[in-house]
């Protein structure tokens, strides 16, 4: 079985879906850059280690970053799980964690990439939007992806109720994509995109852009 940490900054949404799932995975502990974060506390209710590390105690974003992935590693990860953290990573964590470090970004990448997706989604006038689930590379919101889930931008959605539907496909697919990381059916290519193999779908955006398939 393969040991997760997850990595977060707030309340943990994901993170509870992620517990909520039944994975074939042990969650060894959550790490958080806020010591308030709500997701600790659920972590505690739920046996797992917790730790927080201020970043706002370290004079560098480098400095941090080591004193962080130290802490990762003490807990033996096979896959690093950014569930809502909100730091942007510096190359050398990256790339200490290749192939094993993912993110889920609420739209649909390479489109709205950084922050307000929504807003921005909403301002541009698209008529989908949605979440996507990617291994991290060094360029922010950039790296192989492996799976999306789209939802409609309805004419009456405002940045809340979008937000609200896309969060609610963030929940379904990021247990996904451990899931399929778990059982070794994801493989890095070298033209930087995923092979899927052993039942796990490679056209996993969606045959209607409403549903999961």
């Amino acid at each position: 079985m393969k040991n997760i940490v997850i990595l977060i900054s707030g309340r943990g949404s994901n993170l509870q879906a992620i517990l909520d799932s039944g994975l074939p995975v042990k969650v060894a502990a959550v790490i958080s850059n806020k010591a308030d974060a709500a997701g600790l506390e659920t972590a505690r209710r739920h046996g797992i280690a917790t730790a927080a590390l201020n970043h706002r105690d370290y004079p560098s974003r480098e400095a941090f970053d080591a004193a962080l992935a130290e802490k990762i590693d003490g807990f033996k990860p096979d896959l690093v799980v950014l569930a809502g953290f909100m730091r942007i990573l510096s190359d050398g964590f990256v790339a200490h964690y290749a192939g094993r470090l993912i993110n889920i970004h609420p739209s649909l990448l390479p489109a709205f990439t950084g922050l307000d997706t929504h807003r921005r989604a909403l301002a541009e006038g698209v008529k989908i939007h949605g979440c996507t689930v990617h291994f991290v590379t060094p360029t922010l919101d950039h790296g192989p992806i492996v799976v999306q889930a789209a939802v409609p931008v309805l004419d009456s959605d405002d940045e809340e109720s979008l937000a609200a539907r896309v969060l609610a496909q963030e929940h379904r697919v990021y247990p996904l994509a451990i899931r399929w990381f778990a059982e070794n059916k994801l493989t890095l290519r070298g033209d930087g995109k995923v092979n899927f193999s052993g039942g796990c779908r490679s056209d996993s955006v969606l045959h209607s852009p409403w549903e999961i398939v």
